[in-house]
């Protein structure tokens, strides 16, 4: 059954610029959480202590977003693309034409649910059968959710519905609830709710008796006591997958709400407890980031992130995170020029020559994404003259430079 507690009030979105500048913060915040955490990925506290003492900015030369920033990007641009008209078949369509039908890179398309989903699709299989492996539960979905809470923007249940959508095609039980929990969140922060809110509608969108919802309240009650508290009270010790939905997913909030929302205290503390710590870590900067804005991640941070360099998913590369905010935006106040499902998604057959499950474009709700027009350039697209492809230039920070060509 569904949480007990009410889906509390959440704040209505701000004006168009408002809205932007936090869709601008969540992505990139989880761009930058992804990028400080990787090389803390699977380490204990202990060994973060022994290498780095505590992490208190990036530790790698180059730093990048990893995994967990490239299928945000997809999803992203596929949410972009179809809006709240997504079906799984959408889904289960771009998987195939953006990744299972391609050449992969070194990362073979990322970790074990998304490898699972991989080889049961190059099978044939389809959703929600596609999602039968044995890593269901990991949080694959959880680190793609927040395209859905900022196109969801005050709407956390929508939010939720979009992610379980989304994660049809490679997740179940566990994996579902950990990323519905992660887009609600990211739903109610886009709206200016308070932290407390936030977990509060994470937690409504879940069932009141799963590991997920369990997992959240522990964090929640430890998160007062610090970032120690909180992973004493999530991780299950001796257990050797670091990337449990349920585990990564209440790290992340405890971080958040450890930070009361702080943008760099909360990413800093998802970063030092370690396990699937860039995951924990996006995750906690995209709740940070929608919370208050671009404009709260440090212009340092904020500098590194580049366009996506394609190396977990290449037909992600060249797309940025900022661009992705900017179209989800925009689709979600159904602004001329946003996805068109008129124009094949990333090369595949278009609505009008029958995607299974595609809806007709014309027959899209009033406000959704598919309004005609140029739309983004997604992956296989040739960019149009004069549109951005989504760099920052070193050096400016998001809050007030363009995204430009």
């Amino acid at each position: 059954m569904a949480s007990a507690a009410c889906n509390p009030p959440v704040p209505p979105p701000g004006d168009a610029a408002g809205l932007r500048e936090r869709a601008r913060g969540a992505l990139l915040g989880l761009a930058v959480g992804d990028a400080l955490g990787a090389p803390a990925e699977n380490m204990k506290p202990s060994e973060i202590r022994a290498r780095w003492g505590r992490i208190t900015g990036y530790v790698a030369d180059r730093p990048a977003g990893t995994d967990d920033t490239e299928y945000a990007i997809f999803s992203g641009l596929l949410l972009a693309r179809y809006g709240a008209a997504l079906t799984p078949a959408h889904v289960e369509t771009a998987w195939h034409e953006w990744i299972a039908d391609r050449e992969e890179g070194p990362f073979r398309g990322a970790g074990f649910s998304e490898r699972g989903t991989l080889e049961n699709l190059r099978r044939g299989l389809a959703a929600p059968i596609s999602a039968q492996h044995r890593h269901a539960w990991s949080d694959g979905l959880a680190m793609r959710a927040a395209p859905h809470g900022v196109f969801a923007a005050g709407r956390p249940a929508e939010a939720a519905r979009l992610a379980a959508v989304d994660g049809s095609v490679s997740h179940d039980g566990e994996g579902i609830y950990g990323g519905q929990a992660v887009a609600a969140g990211v739903a109610a922060a886009m709206a200016g709710a308070a932290p407390v809110a936030v977990v509060a509608s994470a937690l409504a969108v879940v069932p009141d008796d799963s590991w997920t919802a369990r997992c959240l309240r522990r964090a929640m009650t430890a998160a007062h006591r610090g970032e120690r508290a909180v992973r004493s009270a999530v991780v299950i010790g001796g257990y050797p997958w670091t990337d449990l939905a349920p585990e990564a997913v209440a790290l992340a909030f405890g971080a958040y709400a450890a930070a009361d929302g702080d943008f760099t205290d909360a990413v800093l503390t998802a970063v030092n407890m370690g396990r699937d710590a860039d995951t924990t870590a996006a995750v906690a900067g995209a709740l940070a980031g929608a919370t208050h804005g671009v404009a709260a991640i440090p212009a340092a941070w904020a500098a590194a992130i580049g366009p996506a360099r394609g190396t977990c998913l290449p037909a992600i590369a060249g797309h940025h995170v900022l661009e992705v905010a900017d179209l989800l935006t925009d689709a979600a106040r159904g602004v001329a020029g946003t996805p068109d499902a008129a124009r094949g998604v990333a090369g595949t057959p278009d609505a009008a020559r029958g995607v299974a499950g595609a809806p007709d474009a014309d027959a899209r709700p009033a406000g959704t994404a598919g309004a005609r027009g140029p739309g983004p350039v997604l992956p296989g697209d040739r960019a149009a003259p004069g549109r951005s492809v989504g760099v920052i230039v070193p050096g400016e920070h998001p809050a007030v430079a363009e995204v430009r060509p």
